[in-house]
């Protein structure tokens, strides 16, 4: 599947940090010490529907991972998925009467376009459902040399069990997991499982759905196991960072994790995982289903300068939960504009600590709200109370710039 255009990144001239990160089964921080390029997997989107804030949120915080990896001087193989066959693709194309193929490249572009304008760096490789299918055949085999899948009429489970380490990514308990498998796609009272949480790896033909032709019959893949033979094939074992938001740390990264190692032994799906908020709106958290949705496209076509609404992202710590207000939004944009003026100034106050700063912030579990704070003062004593003040660095805004770009994919050059 075809990516999105790659923006241009300055080369700082100052190395960042090694990048230390919250793990979600530890609960610990972590410092990543990649073995060779960094390897990140963030889970995509399923293209029913535009790109809202929620999601935003999410690519932006882990393009802060990206770029921290970068700046810290690593190679990063990034990979990302994207679910152009599911469910809720297939119910939104028959409520709408569009071809279901036609939706989900339709909603793709408008991701890719949201992102280029969100400058959020590109995956090495961007993976579809539906172009992934043989790598899921092929796990689905391994899985079945393994004793671990079973057959309920058309459909074949997963048998949660055969991963002694089930439940360690997400730490919850049977009792959490039975309440919350229902509300994220799983089927716990289903006659003929052999355990409630056993998960779909791949999903018979019914009537008026799309399939496809497999050992086990036609059909289609499930949602977890596309992920981890996608993950698998372009990562490899005991990968880096296992990415998403936090609605997907179960069922999604638990039975990822768990089809990873029962097909091989040993070896860890990941070293760390890593889960973003949940972003609210009027209260809710933002969902399709509650419909309290702010569209990323339809910001972009209010003529709102996608930097504004990247800063709105940043102003937030990527693990906290939040709202989304048209107030901090209109902030944002002031915001910019102040700090565009302060670049124009040529000289500035001494850059070089602010730098420091930023990318000691984004390697502290990618604190950007700290990042951006250090900005406002740079700002501030770059413009003085009067907005006339003597500073001392002729290099202040060519570096601020630079490290602007760089490190929070903020792009405020002057024209």
């Amino acid at each position: 599947m075809r990516t999105w255009t790659a923006p241009e990144i300055p080369t700082l001239p100052v190395a960042g940090p090694a990048v230390a990160l919250h793990d979600t089964p530890s609960g610990s921080r972590i410092t990543a010490t990649p073995d060779g390029p960094a390897r990140l997997y963030v889970c995509g989107i399923t293209p029913y529907d535009a790109t809202h804030i929620g999601h935003a949120a999410t690519y932006v915080a882990f393009d802060l991972l990206n770029r921290a990896w970068r700046n810290a001087g690593h190679e990063v193989t990034y990979v990302q998925n994207v679910t152009d066959v599911d469910d809720p693709l297939l119910e939104r194309a028959t409520k709408v009467k569009i071809d279901w193929v036609e939706l989900a490249e339709r909603e793709t572009e408008l991701f890719r376009q949201d992102m280029t304008a969100l400058r959020v760096i590109p995956p090495a490789h961007y993976v579809g459902a539906v172009e992934s299918i043989p790598l899921v055949i092929e796990l689905i085999e391994r899985l079945q040399d393994a004793g671990s899948v079973y057959r309920v009429e058309d459909d074949l489970y997963f048998s949660v069990t055969a991963d002694p380490a089930f439940g360690a990514e997400s730490g919850m308990d049977r009792e959490t997991m039975l309440r919350i498998f229902p509300e994220r796609g799983g089927d716990p009272d289903r006659p003929g499982k052999k355990d409630p949480l056993d998960c779909v790896v791949w999903r018979g033909e019914r009537p008026g759905e799309p399939s496809w032709p497999s050992p086990f019959g036609p059909g289609r893949p499930g949602w977890h196991i596309e992920c981890t033979a996608i993950a698998q094939r372009h990562l490899g074992g005991a990968f880096d960072v296992q990415a998403g938001g936090s609605d997907l740390v179960f069922p999604h990264h638990e039975m990822c994790a768990g089809h990873a190692q029962v097909a091989v032994p040993g070896t860890p799906f990941a070293r760390a995982y890593a889960h973003a908020g949940m972003v609210a709106y009027d209260g809710e958290k933002m969902s399709k289903s509650k419909g309290n949705l702010v569209f990323v496209s339809a910001l972009r076509l209010s003529d709102v300068d996608p930097m504004a609404i990247r800063l709105v992202l940043l102003r937030h710590h990527y693990r906290s939960d939040w709202e989304w207000t048209d107030a901090q939004l209109w902030e944002a944009v002031d915001t910019v504009a102040l700090w565009r003026k302060a670049l124009s100034l040529g000289r500035g106050a001494p850059a070089a600590p602010v730098v420091a700063e930023i990318l000691a912030a984004l390697a502290d579990d990618l604190d950007a709200p700290r990042a951006t704070a250090a900005v406002d003062r740079w700002v501030d004593a770059t413009l003085g109370t009067d907005g006339l003040a003597d500073t001392s660095d002729p290099d202040a805004s060519m570096t601020m710039l630079a490290t602007l770009d760089a490190a929070l994919g903020l792009a405020l050059w002057l024209s």
